[in-house]
């Protein structure tokens, strides 16, 4: 598939049903717990996607799509939601979450994007020159990405509990 913006907002827009079909109303533990040190939980991650929401993929975008001549962009704090207000329930990241993502949508198609507009190109701080359509393509894998990692550090939660059947279960091998 090539990409195409209709098909990328397609996923934009599930991400945070899928997110919320999933996680609201569930057990704590299933919210809260991980794969072990050093890796997130469903929390983290939904606080990392509401943070990506904020300073990543829209703001870059507007870099890109702007007539400055320094395309920089500001560095993406990739553990930022670590430093964040951890006592918020998983309902209010995921309703924060729902509401911001709709309003990027809403900007991502007032930008009109084209052709030219998907070639034009910014500066990532340790990836170097990148164009609009890699960013965008780039937020759609980025989401399936971290519902794949929710589901695997839920998968793992029973890791011990399957028995043989582990053997048949590749999302406990990851």
């Amino acid at each position: 598939m090539v990409f195409d913006i209709n098909k990328s907002i397609e996923i934009l827009q599930r991400t945070p049903l899928i997110l919320e079909s999933l996680l609201q109303g569930i057990s704590k533990e299933w919210v809260e717990n991980n794969e072990g040190e050093n890796t997130w939980s469903a929390y983290d991650i939904v606080g990392h996607l509401i943070h990506g929401e904020k300073t990543d993929w829209i703001p870059r975008a507007k870099v890109i799509l702007s007539k400055a001549e320094n395309k920089t962009f500001d560095p993406f704090d990739r553990f930022a939601q670590m430093n964040k207000d951890q006592e918020r329930t998983i309902e209010e990241l995921l309703k924060e979450f729902k509401e911001i993502r709709s309003k990027n949508i809403e900007e991502l198609k007032s930008f009109q994007i084209n052709e030219t507009k998907l070639s034009k190109k910014g500066i990532h701080p340790e990836l170097g020159e990148v164009n609009l359509k890699e960013l965008l393509s780039t937020w759609v894998v980025h989401d399936l990405g971290h519902i794949s990692q929710i589901s695997r550090v839920m998968a793992k939660q029973f890791k011990s509990e399957v028995g043989p059947w582990s053997a048949y279960l590749g999302i406990l091998k990851k």
